[in-house]
């Protein structure tokens, strides 16, 4: 089983960002949702066009298939609006290039992040890297445990603690205290 991390450089998040701008819109967008809202890539892929022009994302969860009412972030809105303004009605937002109104898979958005990540020298990266970001830089502004358990629908603040990698933080600041 491969470990995912957050990205938790905020300067590798930003070239990450914009090296997605200068290579595809799409890509960037699924990117920009999903270190913006926490959502899964799973429940992202299903996003279309009429979900980004409300001020909330209203969805039945995936995975967990339960009801889900996110706020898209004002401080987003400006780009993902006229993006989603070009696709046509009932349009996937990160839609495929195959043909047909499909969006891509989890293998390819793997893929996508895979690839933006190598430009940065990243690695530990996966999809859910995306909502651990959101989840590990909101923390981190916050300390709000509590309210994050309570989005990512953790059942207890450890789990939480545990997935955002901040107990990995805390181990790797451990093993560099000199004891002797």
């Amino acid at each position: 089983m491969n470990i995912v991390q957050p990205i938790r450089d905020t300067q590798k998040l930003v070239k990450m960002k914009n090296y997605l701008r200068a290579t595809s819109e799409r890509n960037y967008m699924m990117f920009l949702l999903g270190i913006s809202t926490g959502l899964r890539i799973s429940d992202i892929l299903m996003l279309r066009k009429e979900d980004l022009l409300k001020s909330h994302i209203y969805l039945k969860e995936k995975k967990t298939t339960k009801a889900k009412r996110v706020k898209i972030p004002g401080y987003i809105k400006k780009e993902i609006v006229p993006y989603a303004k070009h696709l046509q009605d009932g349009e996937y937002v990160i839609r495929s290039r195959q043909g047909g109104n499909q969006p891509i898979d989890r293998s390819t958005a793997y893929r996508i992040l895979r690839k933006a990540a190598d430009y940065v020298n990243l690695e530990e990266i996966g999809t859910h890297t995306l909502r651990k970001t959101f989840g590990y830089h909101y923390y981190k502004k916050t300390k709000n445990i509590g309210l994050l358990q309570n989005l990512f629908n953790h059942t207890n603040q450890q789990d939480t603690l545990r997935y955002i990698g901040i107990n990995q933080d805390l181990l790797d600041d451990a093993m560099d205290t000199r004891i002797y």
